[in-house]
C-alpha cells in the first residue's frame, strides 16, 4: 500500500472519529448545528481528506471514494440521531409547559356593558312608561315642514339658517338633519288618535362649536301629553316625578318663564342641586338649582296643524338633552367624554344590562 493511500485512509478515519466526538459532545441543538458545520463543512477534516483522493492512483481511488462516502454517512447518521434526541426532549419540555387542559374553563373575554347614554335613555323612558306613556321614534333626516313649519317656527328664525342646521340638497321642501326630536311629536299627532302620551328619544344634529356642554351630534328626549283637561299642574307633577326618580326623592323642582315657538306658556325647569341641596356649590354655580329641560303647554297652532279640536284637547311637551342629564346624574364635567370611547371612563358606569 502506497504512502498516499495510507494518508488518505488515515485522514478519513480521523475525520470520522473527530466528527463523531464533536457530535457526541454537543449539548443542545445550537451546539449540534455548530458541530455539523465543523465536521461536514468545506473546511472540515472530511472535506480535506476527500480532496486528497486526487493524489492516489485510479485503481485505489474507487475504494477510497467508497470509504469517504461511508464516513460521511456515518457522521450524517450520528447527526440525525442526535438531532432527533434533542427534538424529542424539546417536545417533552414544551408539552410540560405549554399543554392545555381542554377540560378547564377558558379565559372569558372582557364583558362589555350598556353605554351610559343608552342606560340613561332607558331610565328616563322607564319613568314615563310607568306613568302610562308610550315610546315613539322618527327619522333623523327630516323635512323642514316637520322640523320648523308645523312647530310654528318663523321663516326668519336663526334655527332655520344653514349656519345652524345641516341641510341636504333636494327639490321641493327643504331636507336636513333634524335639530331636535320635536318633529316626532307632529308625526305622532298625525298618526295617532287622542289621547296621546309619548316619549321620543333620538339623535339630533346642530352646527354647534363642540365644547364641554355642546356637541354637533347629540341625543335628545322629548315628551308629549295631549288629552282632555291637561293643565300646567299636570306638567309640573309629571316632571317632578321624573326629576325625583332620576336625581333624588327629596329634591324640589321649579319652573321659570321662558319662550319656545311651539309652547305657550313656556318654561325652563330647574331641579334642586343634588350635591349641595340648594346651598350653592361648584356644580350648580352657587345658584342652588340646575337647569334640566325646557317645557310648556302645547301651542294650539300644533293641534290645529294636525286637525285636532283645540277647544277639546290641551297638552304639554318637554325636551331634554340626554348627555346633560347623564352628566349631571354621574358627575361628568364634560359631555364629550361620553363619545370618546375611552374605556377607562365608560367602564365606570358598568352595571346590569
Amino acid at each position: 500500500m502506497s504512502d498516499a493511500v495510507s494518508d488518505v485512509r488515515g485522514g478519513l478515519e480521523e475525520a470520522r472519529a473527530e466528527g463523531l466526538n464533536k457530535i457526541e459532545a454537543a449539548a443542545d441543538l445550537a451546539a449540534l448545528e455548530e458541530a455539523q458545520i465543523r465536521v461536514l463543512g468545506r473546511k472540515a477534516p472530511l472535506a480535506r481528506a476527500r480532496s486528497s483522493l486526487k493524489d492516489v492512483g485510479a485503481e485505489d481511488r474507487k475504494a477510497l471514494g467508497m470509504l469517504a462516502n461511508e464516513v460521511q454517512s456515518s457522521i450524517q447518521d450520528a447527526l440525525d440521531r442526535k438531532r432527533e434526541t434533542f427534538e424529542a426532549h424539546e417536545l417533552e419540555q414544551r408539552w410540560a409547559t405549554e399543554r392545555v387542559d381542554v377540560t378547564l374553563p377558558g379565559e372569558a373575554p372582557p364583558v362589555g356593558s350598556i353605554h351610559p347614554l343608552t342606560r340613561t335613555i332607558w331610565e328616563i323612558v322607564d319613568v314615563f312608561i310607568g306613568m302610562g306613556y308610550r315610546l315613539y321614534e322618527g327619522p333623523e333626516v327630516e323635512l323642514s315642514t316637520y322640523s320648523f313649519d308645523a312647530l310654528r317656527t318663523p321663516k326668519e328664525h336663526p334655527s332655520r339658517s344653514p349656519s345652524d342646521t345641516f341641510y341636504i340638497e333636494g327639490k321641493g321642501d327643504a331636507v336636513g338633519l333634524r335639530s331636535h326630536t320635536s318633529p316626532v311629536q307632529i308625526r305622532t299627532l298625525e298618526t295617532e288618535e287622542p289621547p296621546v302620551y309619548g316619549v321620543m328619544p333620538g339623535r339630533c344634529y346642530r352646527r354647534d362649536e363642540q365644547d364641554a356642554t355642546h356637541l354637533a351630534g347629540f341625543t335628545q328626549l322629548e315628551g308629549l301629553a295631549v288629552d282632555e283637561g291637561i293643565t300646567m299642574g299636570d306638567l309640573k307633577g309629571s316632571l317632578l316625578e321624573f326629576a325625583r326618580t332620576m336625581f333624588g326623592r327629596d329634591l324640589d323642582v321649579r319652573l321659570r318663564p321662558h319662550f319656545f315657538p311651539f309652547t305657550e306658556p313656556s318654561a325652563e325647569m330647574d331641579v334642586q342641586c343634588f350635591i349641595c341641596r340648594g346651598d350653592g356649590c361648584r356644580v350648580c354655580k352657587q345658584e342652588g338649582w340646575i337647569e334640566i329641560l325646557g317645557c310648556g303647554m302645547v301651542h294650539p297652532f300644533l293641534l290645529e296643524w294636525v286637525g285636532w279640536d283645540t277647544e277639546k284637547y290641551t297638552g304639554f311637551a318637554f325636551g331634554m338633552g340626554v348627555e346633560r342629564v347623564a352628566a349631571l346624574a354621574h358627575g361628568v364635567p364634560d359631555i364629550r367624554y361620553f363619545w370618546e370611547n375611552d374605556l377607562r371612563m365608560l367602564t365606570q358606569f358598568r352595571g346590569p344590562a
